[in-house]
C-alpha cells in the first residue's frame, strides 16, 4: 500500500510540474489585473480641462476630455510573455495614437507619450502621477492575489 501512495503522489508531483508554467500565467495575469484596475481608476479621476493657449509660465493641470477618452481607451494589459530568462511576465500600458492628428504627429500624439507627460510632467504640463501612485497602493494585494492563485491552483491540482 505504501508504494501505491508513493505512486500516486508522484503521478500528482508530475502533473503539478507540468502544468506550473500555466499556473504561473494565471497567477501573473490575476496581479496584473489588480494593478491596472487600480491605475484605470486613477486615470479617470484625472481632471479635465480646455484645450487653451498658454500664458507665460502657466502650466496645464489637467486633459482635455478627448485625450483622456484616448488613455482610457488605449489602456490594457499585454498578452502573458516568456522572456529569454525564463521570467514570466505581462504589462500594464498604454498603446496607439489619439485621436488628434497635429502637424508634428500625423497619426496623432502617441499615447504613451501623453501618459509619460502626465505622469511626469513637461515644460507646458503639471506633474501629475497617477501611474506610481496606483502600483505603489496596490502592490501587496496584486502579490497576495498571485499567492492565492498559486495555492489554488496547487490544489486543485493535488486533489484530481
Amino acid at each position: 500500500m505504501t508504494l501505491k501512495l508513493g505512486e500516486e503522489y508522484a503521478l500528482k508531483l508530475s502533473k503539478l510540474a507540468s502544468g506550473s508554467e500555466e499556473i504561473a500565467k494565471k497567477s501573473v495575469y490575476a496581479g496584473a489585473g489588480i494593478v491596472a484596475d487600480a491605475v484605470k481608476k486613477n486615470l479617470t479621476a484625472l481632471p479635465e480641462e480646455r484645450f487653451r493657449r498658454l500664458g507665460k509660465r502657466e502650466l496645464f493641470s489637467g486633459l482635455p476630455a478627448r485625450q483622456k477618452r484616448d488613455l482610457e481607451e488605449s489602456f490594457g494589459i499585454t498578452p502573458i510573455q516568456i522572456g529569454g530568462d525564463g521570467y514570466i511576465s505581462a504589462k500594464v500600458g498604454f498603446d496607439g495614437y489619439g485621436s488628434n492628428p497635429t502637424k508634428k504627429y500625423p497619426k496623432g500624439v502617441p499615447n504613451q507619450l501623453l501618459a509619460r507627460a502626465v505622469e511626469s510632467g513637461s515644460s507646458v504640463r503639471q506633474k501629475t502621477p497617477f501611474v506610481r501612485p496606483a502600483v505603489t497602493a496596490v502592490r501587496k494585494k496584486a502579490e497576495a492575489e498571485m499567492g492565492r492563485v498559486v495555492e489554488e491552483e496547487i490544489q486543485k491540482t493535488m486533489k484530481e
